[in-house]
């Protein structure tokens, strides 16, 4: 499975930008696709999923929620997150990932997922 992160860039604080990753290569029935993110001198965490197990479901960082939506389409294997309201604090390199047959509780923590996408700069300037 590859995945295939776009989007990202400047803007100033306030602004919006939007992501897309794309999955390709095996297909599956149960995954989750995610945005997690690395500023400089941090570690990676966590920002957005969405997973798909009958249903979807959607999980947001609590510094995120309220600004960034993330949405997909299981069967194209394509997630978009769109970030609202930027903050200088969402400058980070974001990473798009993919977790098969992951759970809830799962969704949150990299350790899990199988899955990288390159990373993409988002930038936010004030």
């Amino acid at each position: 499975v590859q995945l295939q992160a776009s989007g990202g860039g400047w803007v100033q604080a306030g602004g919006s930008l939007r992501l897309s990753c794309a999955a390709s290569g095996s297909t599956f029935n149960n995954y989750a696709m995610s945005w997690f993110r690395q500023a400089p001198g941090k570690e990676r965490e966590f920002v957005a999923a969405i997973r798909w197990s009958g249903g979807s479901s959607t999980y947001y960082a609590d510094s995120v929620k309220g600004r960034f939506i993330i949405s997909g389409d299981k069967s194209k294997k394509m997630v978009t997150l769109e970030m609202n309201r930027l903050k200088p604090e969402d400058t980070a390199v974001y990473y798009c990932a993919a977790g098969v047959r992951l759970i809830t509780s799962s969704v949150r923590w990299s350790r899990f997922y199988d899955y990288w996408g390159q990373g993409t700069q988002v930038t936010v300037f004030s």
